[in-house]
């Protein structure tokens, strides 16, 4: 995605299992090379993750 990825749309890069098919690869994005996940963003289990990336995905998009 050499633009970027639009809030609430999947990256192309995702796998069925939502892992990332770039991981290792020097073509994956700086970006999601220097995210450093935290507590906040990971939660107590997978469920808490994702809600807190939906909010981001929310609170980022772009407002016509």
């Amino acid at each position: 995605m050499p633009k970027g990825k639009a809030a609430g749309m999947r990256c192309i890069q995702l796998t069925p299992e939502n892992r990332c098919a770039l991981f290792g690869d020097p073509r994956r994005p700086a970006v999601c090379m220097s995210l450093k996940p935290s507590p906040e963003m990971c939660g107590g289990h997978r469920d808490e993750a994702l809600l807190w990336l939906a909010t981001m995905e929310i609170l980022t998009a772009a407002h016509p």
